[in-house]
């Protein structure tokens, strides 16, 4: 196996969702931010829609995010199903994280939605890749809170939010990955 192929290995292998309640108290620079996006920008795309659009949240605009979050889940969630912990989990992990980066996608309508989604997707894996090679801690949440988040975030009425992307530099333990055999996934025909 080639050095570059046995590296992009390593790095597929060794990437996991690190939370925030595991990222540490130090900032991620602008330029490893930039990095981390750019990757994104060579995802897969049909018909090049390159629909992955990206707003990133750092500084008060994170006590904001988890504020708008907080109000979105008590406006929706009835009365008896109200949990504070839940409610004060927003403003938590949008704290303990140095960045949030909501990950949006706008539709173009030149191609099937499921396409443009699952490239934005691939963009993120891409994300997530780059994030870890530089020993960044990231994971992509998926509240249902998102729905509403376009006016918060300013999206244009074609796009829409698919998710947060919590980044920070972290103290979690490697962790071994939890997969069961490829063999148990493929089948062969020929």
């Amino acid at each position: 196996m080639s050095n570059k192929a046995t590296v992009l290995s390593e790095i597929i292998k060794g990437r996991r969702s690190v939370f925030p309640e595991s990222f540490i108290n130090k900032a991620i620079p602008k330029a490893v931010i930039e990095q981390i996006l750019e990757s994104a920008n060579y995802a897969p795309t049909h018909k090049l829609t390159q629909p992955w659009r990206f707003t990133v949240i750092v500084g008060e605009a994170r006590q904001k995010l988890g504020e708008e979050l907080g109000r979105l889940y008590q406006q929706n969630t009835p009365a008896d199903k109200f949990l504070q912990k839940k409610y004060d989990s927003f403003a938590q992990k949008t704290s303990q994280s140095a960045v949030i980066i909501a990950i949006n996608v706008a539709l173009s309508g030149a191609i099937p939605e499921w396409e443009e989604l699952a490239a934005a997707a691939c963009a993120v894996q891409n994300m997530a890749l780059t994030a870890q090679s530089l020993d960044v801690g990231a994971y992509w949440s998926s509240p249902p809170l998102i729905d509403d988040l376009g006016h918060f975030l300013g999206l244009a009425p074609n796009e829409k939010c698919i998710g947060l992307f919590y980044m920070g530099y972290h103290d979690a333990p490697a962790r071994e990955a939890k997969r069961s055999p490829m063999s148990e996934k493929v089948k062969w025909m020929g």
